[in-house]
């Protein structure tokens, strides 16, 4: 654990702090308006979709998206429920553990995701960069 004399002058770490939040304004905004614009569907949605893709068989526990998503229960709820109301995913029951529901990606989400993929990717570094600047 760093001590006091090691650790960074407060107003640089809020700085800091400042700079990330700023970076992350710009990109979430750049990828929310260009794959809503392009594909239909915003940034959480895009990123559920992506998780699931890169998932065990297309398949994720609902509870492990939750802290692997960086939303909120409830904010994940509503964005699975969007993507389930259009085809994208469906949930299933857990057979081990009745508690448990399981988000799974359909033939569409699959489609919808592998024609997103490029532009999210194309928007994520031109604006990564950009931001920086």
């Amino acid at each position: 654990m760093p001590t006091r004399a090691s650790s960074p002058a407060p107003g640089a770490v809020v700085d800091e702090w400042r700079t990330l939040l700023d970076r992350h304004a710009k990109v979430s905004c750049a990828l929310e308006k260009t794959l809503q614009h392009e594909h239909g569907i915003g940034l959480s949605e895009f990123e559920i979709l992506d998780r699931l893709v890169d998932a065990n068989q297309g398949s994720y526990r609902m509870s492990d998206l939750a802290s692997d998503i960086y939303l909120s229960q409830s904010a994940l709820s509503r964005a699975v429920a969007r993507l389930e109301s259009d085809g994208l995913v469906h949930r299933s029951m857990c057979t081990d553990d009745r508690r448990a529901i399981f988000v799974c990606l359909s033939d569409e989400g699959r489609k919808v995701h592998q024609e997103a993929r490029p532009t999210h990717r194309e928007v994520l570094g031109e604006t990564w960069d950009a931001s920086d600047a």
